[in-house]
């Protein structure tokens, strides 16, 4: 679990299961993967997050499609992964390492 001082003196708790849903989502959005690894519904599946001092190192198992580019459909998986966490949380993202399986 992640914590976040707000501006208004208080604290925001973000799971790490909460991280992982947003990254899965993000991945699944990038053209060419077929599916997050250990993925049927939930999209958390296929995802590792570490949090250490506001820094997210994310770990992303998936497929992609046939005739797509590995580093191409990993380059732009990561690109989302980023930015959704990013803007959403407000967390740095330090890492996100995709590791394309069949």
């Amino acid at each position: 679990m992640t914590e976040i001082k707000s501006a208004q003196g208080g604290i925001v708790r973000i799971a790490d299961e909460v991280l992982a849903v947003i990254a899965g989502t993000a991945a699944m959005e990038a053209e060419g993967v077929a599916a997050l690894v250990g993925s049927r519904k939930n999209r958390a599946r296929g995802v590792t997050v570490a949090v250490k001092a506001h820094n997210v190192v994310l770990g992303i198992a998936l497929s992609v499609k046939a005739g797509k580019k590995l580093q191409e459909v990993s380059r732009e998986v990561q690109q989302r992964v980023k930015s959704a966490i990013e803007t959403m949380t407000g967390l740095n993202v330090s890492a996100v390492n995709v590791n394309v399986v069949v």
